[in-house]
This record gives structure tokens, sequence and C-alpha cells, in this order.
């Protein structure tokens, strides 16, 4: 009797052995299932709220890059004409773009993974190159250039370029015509950057630039770059 109970016994442990590895594997399943679900909401939670951020941060970059631009876009009265209190207007251009350049700096600086913010820096390297500064211009735009952004990036080099052309170091320039060429952007087409380097080379090697100008004739028949580029070949001082 004691032995048949023994054994009775013995395998209703079993069966409760097995009930319980079987609510503790169902447990530990709705224990990962719920991990789960908790970190799936926090991940979604936390994309949600960095969209909002930065759809929050772009609204107000552009809203700082529009006032910027009112400077930029100013015009510049005539000696002695009074002001007008609902325009935005400067009696001396030099002014203009020193404040200009602090708006779109300040812009730039506060909401830099923002468009509007880089396109700040963009604009901020231009109105220094309005009144002559031109090694803090090629720092905005080193530093655009060396950005994420292909398209802002290609826009930087290519100012960047023309500035160089200017400061009198045309071979840095010319190496960075050649590179937008071989790679266009939507921002810095092609024939774009043809035109510059046509006019790169239109003092010093007017034949190279006869040919990129009849180039640009050729492969963009009746556009207005086209149209530009005609008239600038028959302003070449020499062909040969």
């Amino acid at each position: 009797m004691t032995q048949h109970i023994s054994r009775k016994e013995l395998k209703t442990d079993e069966v409760r052995e097995t009930l319980a590895h079987g609510a503790d594997a169902v447990l530990s399943h709705q224990r990962l299932t719920l991990y789960l679900l908790i970190a799936a909401i926090v991940v979604a939670l936390g994309v949600f709220g960095w969209k909002t951020y930065s759809e929050r941060q772009t609204v107000k970059a552009s809203a700082a890059f529009n006032d910027a631009m009112k400077v930029f876009q100013a015009r510049v009265r005539a000696p002695g004409e009074p002001t007008d209190p609902a325009e935005v207007s400067y009696v001396d251009e030099k002014n203009k773009y020193t404040d200009a350049a602090q708006k779109f700096g300040a812009v730039a600086m506060k909401y830099p993974r923002t468009r509007p913010g880089q396109l700040s820096g963009y604009y901020a390297a231009l109105s220094l190159e309005r009144i002559g500064k031109n090694d803090d211009a090629r720092k905005w735009l080193q530093g655009l250039a060396d950005s994420n952004s292909e398209d802002f990036s290609a826009m930087a080099r290519f100012e960047f370029a023309q500035l160089e052309d200017r400061m009198g170091q045309p071979d840095d320039a010319l190496k960075i015509y050649q590179q937008l060429m071989a790679k266009s952007s939507v921002l810095v087409p092609k024939p774009v950057v043809m035109l510059a380097l046509a006019e790169h080379y239109s003092q010093k090697n007017p034949a190279e630039a006869a040919k990129l100008y009849s180039q640009i004739k050729t492969d963009y028949p009746d556009t207005p770059i086209a149209e530009q580029a005609d008239q600038e070949l028959a302003l070449l001082p020499g062909k040969t």
C-alpha cells in the first residue's frame, strides 16, 4: 500500500513539475512579449518625439532665415532719402551685408541640423564676400562643403571655387570645377559648372573657354544658359 501511494505521489509530483515548467515557460514568454512591446513603444515615442522636435526646430530656423534674408535683400536708400518704417533698408551696403552675415551666422549656429540652418551658412559666406571678408567666408563654405548634405555641399564647393578664382588661386578652383563636372548635383548642374569653368579660362586660355562655350551650345541648345554661352563666346578677346 505504501509503495503504491509513493508511486502515486511520485506521479503527482511529476505532473506538478510539468505544469510548473509549462507555467514558467508561458510566463517567461509573456514577460518577453511585454518587454518587447515596451521597447517598441519607447522607440516609437522616441522617434515621434525627435520628429516633432526636428519639425519645430525647422520651423523656427525657417522663420529666422527669412528674417535674415530680408536684410540680405534690403534696398540701399539714396542719400537723403527718408526711411520707411514698413521697409527694411540701409544707407550703406557694407552695413547691410555685415548685419546679414551676423543674422545668417546666428541661424546656422543655432540650427545646424536643419536645411534652413545649413542654407544660412551659405548665405553668411555670401554676405561676408560682399564686404571683403573672404577668409571668414571660406570657413563657412568649407564647413558646408564637408557636410553630409550632397546638394548643399556642392553649392558650397562651387562658391568656394569661384572665391578661389577671385583670390588668385586658379589651380585650386580648377580642381573643384572638374570634380563638380564629374558629379553634378540638382543645385549645381553640369552646364552651370561648365559656364563657370569657361569664365575661369577666358583670360589666360580663351581657346579652351571657346571650346566649353561651344559645347554648352551643342549639349544644351535652346536654353538660357546656351544663350549666355553664346554671348560670352562673342566677347572672348581671342579664341586661339
